[in-house]
């Protein structure tokens, strides 16, 4: 005869389920104490931390399966925690038009139409572009595309900027790559001046033997995180692909000073890779001084990343 929810069993079907809805809750919770040590694990469950969430009506098409009143309850935890660190990324907080639009973009150095991706950037509106990923080869494929919307621009390495206001004292910036794969600039806008940096920070890669392997873009971002907590001038952008979302402890150096416009005035999540389906954010722009007050995700180029942009307001 079928179980069904009643009888006293009913509270001893499901423990092993309920279990495993508390360790989902404190991996969660807890997910920065997740040990680095093997793997980088740690690293790699923060970078794809909000698809944590889908384990949660698997565990409760299990506990319904065993009609388990115990995993029912017990799954309460993990779907509050998961609300409680996302759930106000569910909404949407963009403004209007701010004073400074940005944007940045890793092109890919295997683009299949390099012309293409530039004339949808022109077209964006933005203010300032930041461009990774740029090869040699293509550099003046992006100059000679960009150059009427955005007369301004310097090339450091594979990273360069782009902007409509004068750009000035614009220098590379070493992140322990060995070649040039991060810059800085004063950009003068109408408003004031806004020092902006761009970057491109190492690839991280999943292997079978090591693992998460992370090691070289966290020490970039820790040389990174320096440079800017240095930085004289007031108002503050980082723009880039840094291989890593805001969750991931690797990129404290930066996220510990700076805030990311997604989350303060994004709609969603707002992944930007892979750009066929998108699972996680690792493109970012960040602001010290200046206020969000819109950021969204654009259409894809042809590149295997989404373009993301904000809009700024100076304080």
């Amino acid at each position: 005869m079928a179980r069904g929810w009643g009888g006293e069993d009913r509270w001893r079907r499901g423990w092993l389920l309920a279990v495993v809805a508390v360790a989902l809750a404190l991996a969660l919770l807890l997910h920065s104490e997740v040990p680095n040590a093997v793997g980088n694990l740690g690293s790699l469950w923060e970078t794809f931390l909000p698809w944590g969430g889908l384990l949660v009506p698997v565990l409760l098409v299990g506990a319904l399966i065993r009609r388990s009143v115990v995993a029912l309850v017990a799954l309460l935890v993990p779907a509050i925690a998961w609300l409680n660190l996302f759930g106000g990324l569910l909404s949407d907080r963009t403004g209007g038009t701010g004073d400074l639009t940005v944007l940045t973009h890793n092109v890919s150095a295997d683009n299949p139409d390099p012309v293409g991706t530039a004339r949808q950037l022109a077209a964006s509106d933005a203010d300032v572009i930041a461009l990774e990923e740029v090869a040699t080869d293509r550099v003046e494929v992006y100059e000679k595309q960009l150059a009427k919307a955005y007369p301004y621009h310097d090339v450091q390495g594979t990273v360069g900027l782009w902007s409509t206001y004068p750009l000035e004292d614009s220098e590379h910036v070493d992140i322990g790559m060995g070649w040039k794969r991060a810059l800085r600039a004063t950009v003068r806008t109408p408003d004031g001046e806004v020092a902006v940096y761009a970057a491109h920070m190492p690839s991280v890669r999943v292997q079978f033997r090591s693992g998460f392997t992370a090691e070289q873009r966290d020490r970039s971002a820790e040389m990174l995180g320096r440079r800017i907590a240095a930085e004289p001038v007031h108002d503050v952008v980082l723009l880039g692909d840094l291989n890593g979302t805001m969750n991931d402890r690797a990129l404290a150096p930066i996220t510990a000073q700076m805030r990311s416009t997604q989350g303060a005035s994004g709609e969603g999540m707002g992944f930007s890779w892979p750009a066929d389906f998108p699972m996680a954010r690792i493109d970012q722009i960040m602001v010290r001084g200046l206020e969000p007050e819109s950021s969204w995700t654009m259409k894809g180029t042809g590149s295997d990343h989404l373009p993301v942009a904000a809009s700024l307001n100076f304080p």
